[in-house]
């Protein structure tokens, strides 16, 4: 497997990193100002990388362009949907593939709470377990994570922080 790392800039955000096998999304983090120069896998993805600039992927001339606009949009505010998109769960046990598959029907502008994210799962009793794969989340925007509160507020939101999750919800109009 040849990774890829694409870089992307959106305005009032920063620049954001998706990391690609043809197309198949590795991982993805979200645009910020401080991304290093370095491009560096990241946790979970292990195989080399190197820096492409926006341009088509093996996949078809359209997938990233078009995958980047989706990202554009949403940070933009308007209502987006990834359902359709192919992610490397093959690292998932399988409760991590389910919580995968019920975070990805967690509508917009919608919330839950760890604890009924689990059950969603089929694992009711495992909040913690539920936030834990919420805290190392490497598909941010495509798994809404964002979208998971803790019972008594807002959570965390592992390296991103709170912050961006106030921000990532407000465009969903959830205000916490």
């Amino acid at each position: 497997m040849v990774a890829r790392c694409l870089r992307y800039d959106v305005e009032g955000w920063g620049v954001g990193e998706v990391w690609l096998d043809g197309a198949t999304v590795l991982a993805h983090a979200l645009p910020s100002p401080e991304r290093a120069d370095g491009v560096r896998p990241p946790r979970g993805v292990s195989s080399p990388a190197r820096t492409i600039a926006d341009e088509a992927s093996r996949a078809g001339a359209d997938f990233v362009p078009a995958l980047f606009q989706r990202i554009r949009a949403h940070l933009g505010g308007r209502r987006t949907d990834y359902a359709d998109l192919s992610l490397d769960l093959e690292w998932c046990t399988p409760f991590q593939d389910s919580l995968a598959r019920a975070l990805q029907r967690v509508p917009w502008g919608d919330v839950v709470s760890y604890g009924e994210l689990a059950a969603l799962a089929g694992r009711p009793r495992a909040a913690r377990a539920a936030g834990a794969f919420c805290a190392e989340n490497r598909f941010s925007l495509f798994l809404p994570c964002h979208r998971v509160v803790a019972a008594n507020g807002i959570g965390g939101y592992g390296d991103s922080g709170v912050e961006v999750k106030r921000r990532l919800l407000a465009l969903e109009g959830v205000v916490l």
